[in-house]
């Protein structure tokens, strides 16, 4: 269906970093949506994805329109 490809470990990455950051760029949306609409999460991924989301709903992570943000 779609020829998009995560490298290993982005989603992780993507998760953690917006966890140590407390940030979610765009691109980290980017990534995010794409392992989503892949379904290529595995059950822990998706987890860890949830409460990333829970997060950001309680204001914990804000989001934020640059493209990256310096890590």
């Amino acid at each position: 269906m779609s020829n998009i490809r995560l490298l290993p470990g982005a989603v992780s990455e993507i998760i953690a970093a917006s966890a140590d950051t407390g940030v979610l760029t765009k691109a980290d949306r980017y990534g995010l949506m794409a392992a989503i609409l892949d379904e290529c999460l595995e059950e822990e991924e998706e987890e860890a994805l949830n409460r990333l989301l829970r997060r950001v709903v309680r204001g914990r992570i804000q989001v934020v329109d640059k493209i990256s943000c310096d890590r």
